[in-house]
């Protein structure tokens, strides 16, 4: 065997613990989504068979099995396909964020609508304004966050539409 084609047995342990990791993730997905994968059947059915098991090591073999099947097939374009899966939401969480970090930033800093109207053109700043001046009385008096919420709707609905059309 030539230097170029051995592999360790720690390589060879790490690379099986990467594809039983591919394997968790197709594990995690809903059926519907795993139906729009395209993968072997013996994988999808696999698969599928340990998303019904309910016993904690009943799931463990079958994610050990996943893993055995992922080693006779070319788990690259398995791999783009989950990514692709996950990215939106990645990026979905990411927005969230980023409109709950604007709205603490208006209810604290006095300055931060016109910031965001500069960054969001297409903005409302003077309903902007009111909103978080209600936010903040709310917050002042203990009620009930309607405007708090009110506002980062409208915070999240300006991103969205941004990030979809920049």
């Amino acid at each position: 065997m030539e230097d170029d084609e051995f592999i360790s047995k720690t390589q060879r342990k790490r690379q099986m613990t990467e594809l039983q990791d591919v394997g968790a993730a197709l594990v995690r997905l809903s059926p519907e989504q795993i139906a729009r994968l395209e993968l072997p059947e013996a994988l999808r059915e696999a698969v599928l068979d340990c998303k019904r098991l309910k016993k904690h090591e009943a799931i463990r073999r079958q994610k050990q099995y996943i893993g055995r099947l992922m080693r006779d097939v070319d788990s690259g374009p398995i791999v783009e396909q989950l990514r692709a899966i996950e990215a939106p939401s990645r990026q979905q969480t990411a927005l969230l964020h980023l409109a709950e970090k604007w709205r603490d930033e208006m209810l604290h800093n006095a300055d931060a609508v016109e910031r965001f109207a500069r960054e969001f053109p297409h903005a409302d700043a003077h309903k902007l304004r009111v909103l978080v001046a209600a936010a903040g009385e709310e917050r002042r008096e203990k009620r009930a966050p309607k405007h708090f919420r009110e506002l980062f709707h409208m915070l999240n609905t300006l991103i969205q539409e941004q990030a979809r059309h920049p």
